[in-house]
């Protein structure tokens, strides 16, 4: 049986809904669930508001799909945060289009270097499989992160 594809209307989100905030807070019980004590670095909701934060939202009509945001680090690099695909969407391009939304984005603020944390195992594979095959390769920590058994680094030129 083939999955059904939705197109999604990708917006930027002022974290104000609760389908949003459902979605974070998903978000981050899986992060914890899946990552030895100290090694989540997901953004809470005071995180996702700093000014250098823009968060997507992308939505199959009235329903949110998948959430993402892009954090400017300076120097033209910045980092993919928060990706989370709501259950009902898992694997039917919500989240392709929102990474997609931040790499033009990103492109469009100047970024030459994207990158982005997360953890190993099979709880991230899914994650990772997007990003590689979007052209993130595997490679040093960057900016405050020190480099872990489970932690993983990727990062895109742009």
């Amino acid at each position: 049986m083939v999955e059904a594809r939705f197109v999604f209307n990708v917006v930027t989100d002022d974290l104000s809904s609760d389908a949003t905030r459902e979605l974070l807070a998903l978000h981050l019980a899986g992060m914890h669930s899946h990552s030895p004590p100290g090694s989540v670095f997901a953004l809470d909701l005071s995180g996702l508001r700093l000014p250098e934060v823009t968060v997507w939202t992308a939505w199959a009509g009235n329903r949110i799909a998948a959430v993402g945001a892009l954090n400017m680090l300076g120097d033209r690099t910045a980092e993919v945060k928060s990706m989370r695909t709501h259950p009902d969407f898992l694997r039917r391009g919500a989240a392709a289009a929102i990474l997609e939304t931040i790499i033009d984005t990103a492109a469009d603020r100047g970024v030459e270097l994207l990158s982005l944390e997360t953890g190993s195992g099979d709880a991230f594979e899914p994650a990772l499989e997007l990003y590689r095959r979007r052209g993130f390769k595997n490679g040093d920590a960057f900016g405050d992160y020190r480099k872990s058994e489970f932690n993983q680094f990727l990062h895109l030129e742009i």
